[in-house]
């Protein structure tokens, strides 16, 4: 990773992208690496830019924000090249707008009300590797998850040895990795290699969408 978080801006809305820009360049540590007013447009700077980190709107016209996450994801996937990594901008706090945001493969959800210093705290968490989601929609999230799905056979999960399971099960308790070492008496950068371990063989992007997987694939159940 590079000092600097290279940031692009897609949003219909000029006014928005202006005031996106206005706080990121206001970081030493940021740039604003482009702005887009659509899909089509984000497509065409990410072919010349280097970008880690894409603020993207849920709901725009031609191409939803969702869609066209999916897409720039599958695009670096089969370029072989790295991905930036998608947070999802959005004023509707909608439960169907947030589990397919993740499921295609953003690392963050936010509401566009959040805090100027909560977006740049979301920015510089995902551009680490790790995921975010507005504090109102987690709790919803899980429970959507859990009492919505029905536990699918998944063959991912016996790719994963016994203590990487038992992580697993504790990451979808909400446990971070220095409580997870302290619960399974191991050191953190134990438990920091199980867990890329586990994303790697599940061949997935965080740990948002590890709990998902976590209770999708039957793993923990609803209640336990």
């Amino acid at each position: 990773m590079s000092d600097t978080i290279r940031v692009l801006f897609v949003d219909d809305q000029q006014l928005v992208r202006s005031g996106l820009a206005m706080v990121v360049n206001s970081q030493p540590d940021m740039v604003v690496a482009g702005e887009a007013g659509s899909a089509k447009e984000a497509f065409e700077i990410l072919t010349h830019t280097l970008v880690d980190i894409v603020l993207m709107d849920v709901r725009m016209p031609e191409m939803d924000g969702i869609e066209a996450a999916a897409q720039i994801l599958a695009q670096a996937d089969a370029r072989g090249k790295v991905a930036p990594r998608i947070v999802m901008l959005t004023t509707y706090d909608l439960d169907e707008y947030l589990l397919n945001a993740i499921r295609a493969g953003a690392s963050g959800f936010l509401l566009k009300n959040a805090h100027p210093e909560a977006l740049l705290e979301a920015i510089r968490t995902v551009y680490t590797g790790d995921s975010v989601i507005a504090p109102s929609a987690t709790k919803r999230l899980l429970e959507h998850v859990a009492t919505h799905s029905l536990p699918v056979t998944d063959s991912r999960l016996e790719t994963l040895s016994e203590r990487e399971r038992e992580v697993l099960v504790w990451i979808a308790n909400g446990y971070s990795n220095q409580e997870i070492a302290n619960e399974l008496y191991l050191s953190e950068t134990t438990v920091k290699t199980h867990v890329h371990h586990i994303l790697t063989k599940l061949n997935i992007r965080d740990r948002v969408q590890a709990v998902i997987f976590a209770y999708e694939s039957g793993l923990i159940q609803a209640g336990s």
